[in-house]
C-alpha cells in the first residue's frame, strides 16, 4: 500500500526525470568533447533513443538502473506492491520491444547503465562501439 496520497505520488513522480538526466549528459558531454556528433532523444526511432548516430546506424540508451530494472546491486530493494512491479515489468518489457524494432530496423544500439557511467566504464564499450560500422565492415570483405 503506498504511503503517499495520490496527489502527492503525482508530483513526486513528475519530479523525475526522462530526460537529460546527470548520466546522460555526462555521456553526451564527453562523446561532444571527443568529436562525435549526433542527434538527441529522436521521436522517429522507437523508444526515443537518448544519442543517434545517424550515418552509422547506430544508437546509445543511457538507462536508469531502478526504472529499466537493472540488478547491479545485491542488496538493492525493491518496492512491494502490484503496482511497482507491474510498471517495472512494463518497463522492461517496452525496452526489449524497443530493442528488437531498433535492431530490426538495422540499427546497432548500445545500452548503458546509470551505475557504469560515475566509475567511467562505459567509455572502453562506446568507442569499440562506435569505432565498428556497417560500412567499415563492408569495405574490408
Amino acid at each position: 500500500m503506498d504511503k503517499l496520497t495520490p496527489t502527492q505520488r503525482s508530483y513526486l513522480m513528475s519530479r523525475i526525470r526522462s530526460k537529460n538526466t546527470k548520466p546522460e549528459l555526462e555521456v553526451r558531454r564527453l562523446l561532444h568533447r571527443l568529436g562525435f556528433r549526433f542527434r538527441v532523444h529522436d521521436r522517429s526511432l522507437p523508444g526515443q533513443p537518448d544519442l543517434v548516430f545517424p550515418q552509422a546506424r547506430k544508437v546509445i540508451f543511457v538507462d536508469g538502473c531502478f526504472w529499466h530494472g537493472h540488478d547491479c546491486r545485491p542488496n538493492r530493494v525493491w518496492p512491494q506492491g502490484e503496482y511497482w512491479s507491474a510498471k517495472l515489468a512494463r518497463n522492461i518489457d517496452r525496452d526489449f520491444r524497443n530493442l528488437q524494432a531498433l535492431k530490426g530496423a538495422g540499427w546497432g544500439v548500445l545500452r548503458l547503465w546509470e551505475c557504469e557511467i560515475p566509475a567511467g566504464e562505459w567509455v572502453p564499450r562506446v568507442m569499440v562501439f562506435l569505432a565498428s560500422s556497417p560500412e567499415k565492415v563492408k569495405k574490408k570483405i
